[in-house]
């Protein structure tokens, strides 16, 4: 009996397991990834990154659904021509443990823009035109620039002449267009702001694009082990078209709404006023933002410590393995933050904290490593004699001499990657492990100035902070050898 009791609350307690929703790093996303989460009552990891991040993530079991397009996963994530049945893309999907379904309803295709005057006096209306003016400077989203369905098949298939374009924030890419820095840019068939800015999206005349219908992609076990809040996720079936996702999209990034708020517009809800400085700087959010992101730099600035101390002494005793070490965490350094990130989901089989952790760890070695053996080759060759005259043991050297002496050089190295990482903690949000980049991501998506300053100024603040008290702990310390 008590074995059936103990089998019924199990059941019960996986039941009750939330589903975790991902999102990418652009507007429709993350208010689709509300829609869902609000649906659901699940947990939203908002802008997780682009199509290969938020895909890791789903594969590695980290999320178990996530808002995406027909043409992205024939073209990005199966590798199928043409437009292909949602047959077809789950037949592919198979493998992966994956499932396209759910259509929600809307068809939202990528498309080249052009303002609207400067498209009147070139005479350019599609996007074989576009061949004729070479001079033409091009805005495009990074994404957009590496898809196989983006720059370098639409650059075959138009013969475009222009050279492989520097990649522009899409956010960004509207305000660029609308100073003239850049003449035509990649747009998504639903952006509010293309009658905003008054933007020409030029015709595809030889239907490079393919349907990108929104659907839900989610693992294969979703059904089986939600089966309550999978039964939610189908009732969204076919509930938004292009129009209500226009006007969605146009609450958040015209009327400055947040996404939570403009997601609420899909049950018809109207939910609060335009966001002040001061209400969004001291949002509901801000202690747990404040929590996570000193959770990322203390631990992880803890961990480079004990090892990084230890490698720069490595570094200092044994010439040979002075070059191997620094040479390891100086190319560390130079790994891309999202492609370590995107590496460490794979690895770890998980997105949050513990891939943030570990590349925050990896990024805060260089200086600590560098300081410890700068300091410790650094020591005058009188002392350590003096040292070893009294009789010391090498073990002693170390802890009575060569480490005090050394002490300065080291906390400047600690203090420099305590600094490093209050800044670099904010790219960890790209990867649902919060902290005060979820709202600098969520304002570059938005381009919104005072979203991005309601992110930036605490974590400036909190690396002030931080130097500040290193230096009260420096002035404590002010009896160790100079």
């Amino acid at each position: 009996m008590k074995f059936i009791l103990l089998m019924v609350f199990a059941c019960a307690a996986h039941a009750e397991d939330p589903v975790r929703v991902g999102s990418k790093r652009f507007t429709e996303s993350y208010i689709l990834g509300e829609i869902l989460a609000r649906a659901t009552g699940g947990q939203h990891k908002p802008g997780l990154g682009n199509t290969g991040i938020v895909l890791s993530a789903l594969k590695a079991g980290a999320i178990d659904v996530y808002p995406e397009y027909t043409g992205t996963i024939a073209a990005e994530i199966v590798r199928l021509p043409g437009s292909p049945s949602l047959e077809q893309l789950n037949a592919a999907l198979a493998p992966q443990g994956l499932v396209a379904g759910v259509p929600l309803g809307f068809n939202n295709t990528y498309g080249l823009a052009m303002r609207e005057d400067r498209a009147q006096t070139l005479g350019i209306r599609r996007l074989s035109d576009l061949r004729a003016h070479a001079e033409l400077k091009f805005g495009l989203s990074q994404e957009f620039i590496g898809r196989a369905d983006g720059w370098p098949g639409l650059k075959r298939a138009y013969g475009l002449p222009q050279p492989r374009p520097s990649g522009l924030d899409h956010g960004l890419a509207y305000e660029a267009m609308a100073a003239g820095r850049i003449d035509v840019m990649d747009v998504y068939s639903t952006d509010a702001k293309i009658e905003r800015y008054h933007l020409r999206v030029l015709e595809d005349d030889r239907h490079f694009f393919p349907r990108y219908d929104a659907v839900l992609l989610y693992r294969l076990d979703l059904p089986r082990r939600a089966p309550e809040q999978f039964a939610r996720l189908k009732k969204l079936e076919g509930r938004i078209d292009a129009r209500l996702m226009i006007r969605m999209n146009a609450a958040a990034e015209l009327e400055g709404k947040s996404f939570a708020q403009a997601a609420a517009l899909f049950s018809g809800e109207v939910k609060g006023e335009r966001r002040e400085f001061l209400g969004t700087l001291f949002g509901a959010d801000f202690w747990r933002l404040t929590r996570e992101h000193l959770l990322l730099v203390l631990v992880s600035l803890a961990a480079s410590i004990v090892a990084g101390i230890p490698l720069g002494i490595a570094a200092a005793k044994l010439p040979r393995a002075a070059q191997p070490i620094l040479g390891a965490v100086g190319v560390i350094q130079t790994i891309p933050s999202l492609a370590l990130f995107a590496f460490l989901i794979a690895l770890v089989g998980t997105i949050g904290m513990v891939p943030a952790l570990i590349a925050l760890f990896l990024y805060a070695l260089l200086p600590i490593v560098r300081n410890t053996h700068a300091g410790m080759t650094g020591i005058g060759r009188g002392m350590r004699q003096a040292a070893m005259a009294l009789g010391l043991e090498p073990r002693q050297r170390l802890w009575l001499v060569e480490l005090p002496l050394a002490a300065p050089s080291i906390l400047a190295g600690i203090k420099t990657s305590a600094v490093i990482n209050v800044g670099t903690a904010t790219i960890a949000a790209f990867i649902g492990a919060g902290g005060y980049g979820e709202r600098i991501a969520a304002g570059l998506a938005l381009n919104d100035n005072l979203t991005l300053l309601a992110g930036a100024i605490p974590a400036a603040a909190l690396a002030l902070l931080v130097q500040v008290a290193f230096e009260l702990g420096e002035r404590r310390l002010a009896w160790l050898p100079r």
